[in-house]
């Protein structure tokens, strides 16, 4: 492997580390909004439990981060759709080509989310409150986009690495622990 590689190589447990975190974010915003449904749904139909009026807004803010977060990490996963009926008949190195064309497009967008998410946030979030938490700005509803936005750039220069060093690296294959090979 050429020393470059070598190199930046040791970045990788930044983007593992960076990744790990954002699952668990993800993870932590779903079981809170399943909390706070199964609590609106319970509010509803048990009669010594309050019926808050906040849930619903919650709900819907925590799943617009959790959306463009997984979304992001979908990113470094590679598991984003995409057209692949043609890739069998084009060389390897156009494919290549192809992708890190497809992951610079994906981290103009990551720019442009941060840039003009936070406008939105400040402005338009930043102006407003839950109608039903008028204590609480409107800025955390904006603020996922430009967040995601950031998450995205951290994992598109790691995919558009990835894809760079596969054009000059010769990937090893390695035999796992149960008899199968891994590349």
């Amino acid at each position: 492997m050429p020393a470059v590689f070598e190199k930046l190589e040791k970045i990788k447990p930044a983007y593992d580390a960076v990744y790990h975190f954002t699952a668990v974010l993800c993870k932590i915003l779903l079981i809170a909004d399943i909390l706070i449904v199964s609590f609106q749904v319970a509010g509803r139909y048990i009669p010594f439990i309050p019926d808050p009026s906040w849930t619903e807004q919650v709900v819907l803010t925590l799943m617009s981060y959790m959306a463009v977060l997984s979304a992001a990490l979908a990113i470094r996963r590679g598991a984003h759709i995409r057209m692949t009926a043609f890739d069998r008949y084009l060389p390897k190195k156009l494919l290549k080509g192809l992708d890190i064309l497809a992951d610079i497009a994906v981290l103009v967008l990551a720019v442009i989310m941060i840039v003009e998410g936070w406008k939105y946030a400040q402005m338009i979030g930043g102006r407003g409150s839950y109608e039903s938490m008028p204590w609480l700005s409107r800025f955390w509803m904006y603020f996922p986009v430009p967040l995601a936005g950031v998450a995205m750039i951290i994992f598109e220069i790691e995919a558009i690495y990835n894809h760079i060093k596969s054009l000059y690296v010769k990937e090893e294959t390695a035999v796992n622990g149960e008899g199968g090979e891994t590349a």
